[in-house]
């Protein structure tokens, strides 16, 4: 099997040696490069692009999150999963606005840290249960209604960050099987679990979720969870 090329960017050595030492030991993968800050960063992207960045937020001049169009810039098809401390919703938020591919605490075990690797590199979003639950709670307000019917989701003005950001206009073109495929994303649910959980095969639950991303104009699955879990609030 093809090793999977990673760059680890994160401004402290201690732990980002210890974790390059780490990664190294898994035979998937093929640890490639390293950096202490974006600019460091782009370079080793151009010189030699990696399949993941696992990046940092709390960087030196340039934040993690605001290098991230730049990256994926340099090297188009790169994932890149943010490995950070910040449990701040807002950094959430804005990792995922940008394009981050998922969003890690440094909590993380290493065999999980291994399988979310593996799993963004298939196609997946991630993102650490801790934050889920604060995107979730951000949404709902301290008091969370009843949740409606995956075919009823309405169409509203979901709370991101603090700031109201309008109901994707497609929402209303999904269809009732694409709508419960969303509120199972809204669950943190993988593909095989969705399948499994309507009955389906895997592939066309894979469809499901790319005829969603398109119409809802989204360009993540943890996107189109956040934007679930907006309209859940409802």
């Amino acid at each position: 099997m093809e090793l999977i090329r990673l760059l680890v960017v994160d401004d402290h050595t201690l732990f980002r040696r210890g974790l390059m030492a780490l990664l190294s030991q898994d035979a998937r993968f093929q640890v490639t490069g390293q950096a202490g800050d974006i600019g460091e960063a782009l370079r080793c992207v151009a010189q030699d692009p990696p399949d993941l960045v696992l990046l940092d937020n709390h960087l030196p001049g340039v934040l993690g999150v605001d290098g991230i169009a730049s990256l994926k810039a340099a090297a188009p098809g790169i994932r890149i999963l943010m490995l950070t401390v910040s449990e701040n919703e807002n950094d959430l938020a804005a990792a995922l606005q940008a394009g981050a591919d998922g969003y890690l605490l440094k909590t993380v075990e290493l065999d999980h840290l291994s399988e979310f690797i593996i799993k963004v590199l298939a196609g997946e979003s991630v993102i650490s249960p801790e934050m889920m639950t604060k995107r979730v709670t951000a949404f709902r307000g301290k008091s969370a209604p009843a949740a409606p019917e995956p075919a009823a989701l309405p169409d509203m003005t979901a709370q991101v960050a603090g700031e109201p950001v309008p109901a994707r206009p497609g929402i209303d073109l999904l269809s009732a099987r694409e709508r419960e495929v969303l509120a199972l994303i809204a669950l943190g649910d993988s593909n095989k679990l969705i399948a499994r959980k309507l009955d389906i095969a895997e592939t066309t639950v894979k469809i499901h979720v790319q005829h969603i991303l398109r119409k809802l104009q989204l360009t993540s699955r943890v996107q189109a969870a956040v934007v679930a879990a907006g309209l859940d609030a409802g």
